[in-house]
C-alpha cells in the first residue's frame, strides 16, 4: 500500500523521488529539486530556480531544502549529490 496515494504532491515534501546529481556548468538538472542531499560535505555550487548562482558549505549527509535547477562542476567540492524531486 502506497501511503502516499491519497496525497497531493507539495513543495514542502516529502520527495517522490531522489535523483544523482552529476554536477555540469551547461545542463540544467532532468527535474527541478525541491532540495538537494549531500553525501560527503564540501561547498555546492548551484543555480536556483530564481535564476542566481550561489556557493553554499554544507555538512556531510545534509539536507539543503532549496529549489535548485543546475548543480554547477566549477566549485562544487561535495560529492554523492542527490536532487530530491516530484515525480
Amino acid at each position: 500500500m502506497n501511503p502516499f496515494s491519497s496525497h497531493a504532491l507539495s513543495l514542502s515534501g516529502p520527495a517522490t523521488d531522489a535523483l544523482p546529481v552529476n554536477p555540469d556548468d551547461a545542463a540544467d538538472l532532468a527535474r527541478v529539486a525541491i532540495a538537494l542531499y549531500v553525501e560527503t560535505g564540501g561547498t555546492v555550487v548551484l543555480d536556483t530556480v530564481g535564476g542566481q548562482t550561489r556557493s553554499i558549505n554544507v555538512a556531510s549527509f545534509s539536507i539543503l531544502p532549496l529549489g535548485t535547477r543546475r548543480v554547477r562542476a566549477t566549485g562544487t567540492t561535495a560529492t554523492g549529490i542527490h536532487a530530491l524531486v516530484l515525480a
